[in-house]
């Protein structure tokens, strides 16, 4: 464990360092994108100045991670206030509409997966396969405006925009938020199925299952016991790694729905160049996507106890 967050806290710093000087070689010029086209050359430098910007960037740099270490993730230069309530209200959005997403395709996934394995070369087995890798390839703009066309217009079931009115309850932002999770629910279902069929079909051909069966188990028994928590340890670590993309990935999505999200928030930020913003958006999607990976890292050895045993050995 003290290995594993040690790994992500220099993966954490190479972000931060990727995201900062990533930012300065963008084109464009923070002073002019913020006071227009028009305004004179001497008004940019002192706007420019006057945020900092024309210090050396290992000054800058160090200025932005420490005070962001303590909690200050700066100021937005578009805003002219505190980068953190936008950064968290966005991620509070996000994670509301990561797990609305989650909470559909992990178990129709797992299930999917499942029963392909079951029936192996067989046409329903083909059925999921084939579903889950249309659904897979095709992007979330295509499937969104189809999702859009079909529930949002012609049949009205669902509303288009994923904006509720303000102080609406649970189930109200819970009705908003079914259509934007209906694409990523169709990109997630086939990793999630095709992983959970791949453990299945490994766990059901393997020497612990057949003695199972001699010994004469009821099948169900050794699918519960025997086959599933050895089958599905793996879709752990895809589960995690898609956290990273519900989280951050969610730009066309959150854009097409009109949801304000943190993909949403920083593609805004990196178009009005509003380096603190994007700086601090892109570092807590990584730190979310770090945690993630630690927990699925920790819940696959404790599933799993060959893995610790190998790690003393």
């Amino acid at each position: 464990m003290l290995r594993r967050v040690a790994l992500s806290l220099v993966t954490l710093v190479l972000l931060s360092l990727m995201v900062f000087f990533g930012g300065q070689v963008l084109p464009g010029n923070v002073g002019r994108a913020i006071l227009g086209p028009f305004a004179e050359e001497s008004a940019v430098q002192a706007l420019n100045h006057s945020l900092g910007l024309d210090r050396p960037y290992l000054v800058q740099y160090w200025d932005w991670i420490s005070n962001f270490v303590q909690g200050d993730m700066g100021t937005s230069y578009v805003f002219r206030s505190p980068v953190a309530p936008f950064v968290l209200d966005a991620l509070v959005n996000s994670l509301k509409l990561a797990a609305v997403a989650f909470i559909i395709v992990v178990p129709i996934g797992i299930l999917g997966g499942v029963v392909a394995a079951l029936n192996v070369n067989r046409p329903l087995d083909r059925i999921i396969s084939l579903s889950g890798l249309t659904a897979t390839v095709l992007p979330e703009f295509v499937t969104g405006i189809v999702l859009i066309l079909i529930f949002g217009i012609w049949l009205k079931w669902l509303p288009i925009a994923a904006a509720w009115p303000e102080g609406a309850g649970f189930w109200v932002q819970l009705y908003h938020l079914i259509l934007p999770s209906m694409p990523l629910f169709l990109v997630l279902f086939g990793y999630i199925a095709r992983m959970a069929r791949a453990g299945m079909i490994e766990a059901l051909e393997s020497d612990y299952t057949r003695t199972a069966v001699l010994k004469g188990l009821p099948w169900h028994t050794v699918i519960r016991r025997h086959v599933l928590r050895n089958a599905l340890t793996p879709t752990i670590t895809v589960i995690a790694t898609q956290a990273g993309y519900l989280i951050g990935g969610l730009v066309v999505v959150e854009t097409l729905f009109r949801y304000q999200g943190i993909g949403s928030l920083i593609f805004t930020a990196a178009r009005g160049k509003d380096f603190p913003v994007l700086e601090a958006g892109i570092l807590i999607i990584g730190i979310v996507f770090a945690t993630a990976t630690l927990i699925a890292d920790i819940t696959y050895s404790l599933l799993n106890p060959r893995i610790r045993l190998g790690a003393e050995r």
